[in-house]
């Protein structure tokens, strides 16, 4: 188990006041954490009351449709889940008519996943109502200038964490 203290954040992002600037890095990391799981729950409130969806099948389907040739591993990996979770998921949205398998050219022990017309008209009607719901919770309590610092900060805290390989499940 990790505990964030100066040992595991790498020097070059710790400011040199650290003990003045963040006094208690226990409550900011539960700061954190409620708040990604409080927007994620909002988000997926309103994603289901407005759409029937789920803010895991969202994520899943802004995925799949953004990358060419998606393989259930890639969908694993960007979503920092298992790719037995994965598959689950995929399943399921297979099920819902929203994706579809297809035979993997390159490789025949894998298939590429595709939204379906259905799945990509319900991604297309659903965007707008996450992006207004990121604006209600995350943009609008914060300054241009403040959402920017927040967006380079939590960048960088994510790509520290993904150049070491923390924080991967296994299997």
């Amino acid at each position: 188990m990790l505990f964030f203290t100066r040992n595991y954040i790498p020097r070059n992002i710790i400011p040199a006041n650290l003990e003045q600037s963040v006094t208690d890095l226990t409550q900011v990391f539960m700061d954190l954490v409620r708040y990604e799981t409080r927007l994620y729950n909002a988000l997926g409130e309103r994603l289901r009351a407005e759409h029937g969806l789920t803010m895991g099948q969202f994520e899943f389907l802004r995925i799949i449709e953004s990358r060419d040739d998606c393989r259930v591993n890639d969908l694993a990996e960007e979503a920092a889940i298992t790719v037995g979770a994965t598959s689950k998921g995929v399943d399921r949205l297979e099920a819902a008519g929203w994706v579809v398998r297809r035979p993997n050219p390159s490789n025949r022990r894998s298939s590429l996943l595709e939204l379906t017309p259905d799945g990509g008209k319900l991604l297309a009607a659903a965007t707008p109502t996450f992006q207004d719901g990121l604006r209600s919770w995350l943009a609008d309590p914060l300054t241009a200038g403040s959402l920017d610092q927040l967006a380079s900060t939590v960048a960088l805290l994510r790509k520290t964490l993904e150049d070491a390989s923390a924080g991967m499940p296994a299997g």
